[in-house]
C-alpha cells in the first residue's frame, strides 16, 4: 500500500469516527445534589421527552416557570413525623379533631359516599381519614410550585428513576388539561385534597364528578372517588374489614409506607364509620 493511499485511509477513519460521535444521542445529564447543574439537567430532559410522547409545546409551557426547589430538598431529608408512636403521631396530626370533624363531614356528604362506596366498596370512614390527615379536608394542599418540586426530586440523586416518572405524569397531566403549570401543592409534588403523586392521577385518577376532567384540587367528588380508586387497586375488597389483620389493610399499606400512617387511616376511619 503506498504512502498517499494509507494517509487518505486514516483520514477517512477519523472523520468517519468524528462524524459518529456527532451523530450519537448526548449522553443524558447527570443527577445532582445541589443546585449547580440544574439548568443543564432541565435542557437536556428537554432534549430528550419528544421521544417519550411529549410536545416541545408543552415541555416550554411547563418548564417556563420551573426552578430548583431547595424547600422540597429540605422536606425529603427531613420526614422524622413517621418515627413517633401512634399516640404521638395521632396528637401531632390532630386526630380525635380529625374524628370528630370526619363523622360531621360524612353526614353531610352522605349522597356522595355512598355513591363512591357503590362503585368502588369502599366505605367513608377511611377515606375521610386520608383526607382529613392529608390536607385537613382541603383546607391546605400545599404552597410549594408542583412542577418545580417534580423536576427538582426528578433532577436529585437520591430518587431520580422515581421521580423521573411522576415527572413525565405531571407533564402528561398538562398536556390534557388536568393540570396546571402553576399549580400548587406539597413539597414532593403531591396534589390536591388527597395528596395524589402526579403518577396515581393517571393510574387511579376518576372524575367522581362527571365534568369530564379529573380535578384533584377543586373537586372532593374527584378527590375522594380517586382515594377510593386507588385502595380498590391496591387489593380493597368490599364488604371486608380494614383493621390490622384483616383483608384490606393491604390496601391501606398501599397508601403509605410508614405503618403508624396506616393504624391511623385504620382506627380513624374505624371511629368515624362507628366501628
Amino acid at each position: 500500500m503506498d504512502l498517499t493511499r494509507m494517509k487518505k485511509l486514516l483520514l477517512s477513519g477519523i472523520l468517519a469516527i468524528g462524524f459518529g460521535f456527532s451523530a450519537a444521542p448526548a449522553l443524558a445529564a447527570a443527577c445532582g445534589n445541589d443546585s449547580s447543574g440544574f439548568a443543564n439537567w432541565v435542557q437536556d430532559f428537554k432534549q430528550t421527552a419528544p421521544s417519550k410522547g411529549i410536545s416541545p409545546s408543552v415541555l416550554d409551557r411547563a418548564f417556563a416557570n420551573v426552578s430548583y426547589n431547595r424547600d422540597t430538598i429540605r422536606a425529603d431529608r427531613g420526614q422524622r413525623s413517621f418515627k413517633l408512636s401512634f399516640e404521638e403521631f395521632m396528637k401531632k396530626r390532630g386526630g380525635q379533631a380529625i374524628i370528630s370533624r370526619g363523622k360531621t363531614m360524612k353526614k353531610n356528604n352522605a349522597s356522595l359516599f355512598a355513591s363512591i362506596e357503590r362503585r368502588y366498596g369502599v366505605p367513608a370512614g377511611p377515606l375521610l381519614a386520608i383526607w382529613g390527615m392529608e390536607t385537613g379536608f382541603g383546607g391546605y394542599m400545599g404552597n410549594q410550585h408542583t412542577l418545580s418540586a417534580v423536576a427538582t426530586l426528578s433532577y436529585d440523586c437520591r430518587r431520580s428513576a422515581f421521580f423521573t416518572e411522576q415527572l413525565y405524569a405531571a407533564l402528561q397531566l398538562v398536556a390534557r388539561g388536568d393540570l396546571s403549570v402553576t399549580a400548587k401543592g406539597a413539597a414532593h409534588g403531591e396534589i390536591g385534597q388527597t395528596q395524589f403523586l402526579p403518577l396515581n392521577v393517571i393510574r387511579y385518577g376518576a372524575d367522581g364528578d362527571g365534568d369530564g376532567h379529573i380535578d384533584m384540587v377543586r373537586s372532593r367528588a374527584d378527590a375522594l372517588a380517586s382515594t377510593a380508586n386507588f385502595l380498590r387497586g391496591h387489593g380493597w375488597r368490599a364488604g371486608a374489614g380494614y383493621q390490622p389483620g384483616e383483608p384490606n389493610f393491604v390496601a391501606i399499606q398501599g397508601w403509605n409506607a410508614a405503618s403508624v400512617y396506616q393504624k391511623a387511616i385504620a382506627y380513624m376511619g374505624a371511629q368515624i364509620d362507628g366501628q
